[in-house]
């Protein structure tokens, strides 16, 4: 990877690396070959995840002050071996691990057993302020140190004690249906299209959709079976009538062998990669310019739901959902009600 200039930074609250090279179809492809590398339209760089293989991949040296002491190294490990003895997913573990590591760098010259709630504190204010690292990102930060020091049993920390940051009051976007409409017409290939519909009208998260087996569809009772999802549920969602055809002719043609998405090569689930690049060629299509996630189609589907009168508690348990206050919040993004309030400024 001689033509390739590799280099440290951040990107989305994560330490990443960017990959530099002369505008090239052949090099393009050999960087596309690379599962985790992703184009960043903002910082115009291919980056991939600053983690040790990778910078071995690539040819570049660890610094030294990237990494907490040997007795950190160990926390992290007993860490990790926690966590997944306590069968957290393997996402979970990494984000916390990760967060737990950057902790750790900060105070990498201090023992583990003399850091304190003020030394926390002052970690927030010196690291994730001065670097302008979100709330989101933050709160993870939390969750991990707490767990941490549960842990290890520092009695030099207490654990009840470790503040939250105020939590942002964000909305989540949602499009109209007219635009999800666009967006769900503008595949011709029958199995993006019908990925992408399927997401919508079940409102699946895009690990539920890729996790999906052929088993896992009921036509006799009209539901999809949702095994595992987020939390470790199991679900059932409501499966359309339309969605049921769009899937027959679907199995006839792709005959799916384990998953009910699979990739190029049979038995190989479809990769997360590949559906994104699925969503973005349809916004391309549909003329919407508006930054949409595969995750917008989520909460659409309820909020579209919260408008056509479905009750709260049912929309709750769709998105499977273990608090009330979560689903709530689309509440504040449907507008429905809002539409039939009359402004003043009409009546001048």
């Amino acid at each position: 990877m001689s033509k390739f200039i590799f280099f440290p930074g951040t990107h989305r609250n994560a330490a990443v690396i960017f990959i530099s090279f002369d505008k090239d179809d052949s090099l393009i492809s050999e960087i596309k070959k690379l599962d985790e590398a992703h184009w960043s339209q903002s910082k115009k760089f291919w980056y991939v995840a600053d983690t040790h293989e990778n910078r071995k991949r690539f040819g570049m040296e660890q610094p030294p002050e990237s990494l907490p002491d040997v007795e950190g190294l160990k926390g992290i490990e007993q860490f990790k071996m926690h966590l997944k003895s306590k069968r957290y997913s393997e996402n979970t573990v990494k984000t916390y691990s990760e967060a737990l590591k950057s902790f750790l760098v900060f105070y990498r010259n201090k023992p583990i057993d003399s850091i304190t709630n003020d030394d926390i504190i002052i970690y927030h204010n010196d690291f994730i302020l001065k670097n302008g690292l979100s709330a989101s990102y933050q709160n993870q930060i939390i969750n991990a140190i707490k767990l941490f020091f549960m842990i290890v049993g520092n009695r030099t920390v207490e654990v009840e004690k470790i503040h939250r940051p105020r939590r942002e009051k964000k909305l989540p976007n949602v499009l109209g249906k007219e635009e999800i409409k666009r967006i769900l017409e503008a595949h011709r290939n029958l199995k993006h299209k019908t990925m992408l519909c399927l997401m919508y009208s079940c409102g699946l998260r895009r690990g539920e959709l890729l996790g999906l087996r052929p088993r896992d569809i009921d036509s006799k009772r009209n539901i999809v079976f949702v095994e595992q999802s987020k939390g470790k549920k199991d679900r059932i969602v409501p499966l359309s009538p339309k969605i049921l055809e769009m899937l027959r002719r679907y199995y006839m043609d792709y005959k799916p062998t384990f998953w009910l998405f699979e990739g190029r090569i049979k038995g190989e689930p479809y990769s997360e990669k590949s559906l994104q690049s699925v969503l973005k060629f349809a916004l391309e299509k549909a003329e919407i310019s508006k930054p949409v996630t595969l995750h917008w189609l989520r909460h659409s589907y309820a909020t579209h739901l919260l408008e056509s009168g479905t009750d709260l508690r049912y929309i709750q348990e769709l998105l499977g959902h273990n608090s009330s206050k979560t689903t709530e919040i689309y509440t504040h993004v449907s507008t429905k009600s809002l539409q039939q309030i009359k402004s003043p400024f009409d009546d001048l």
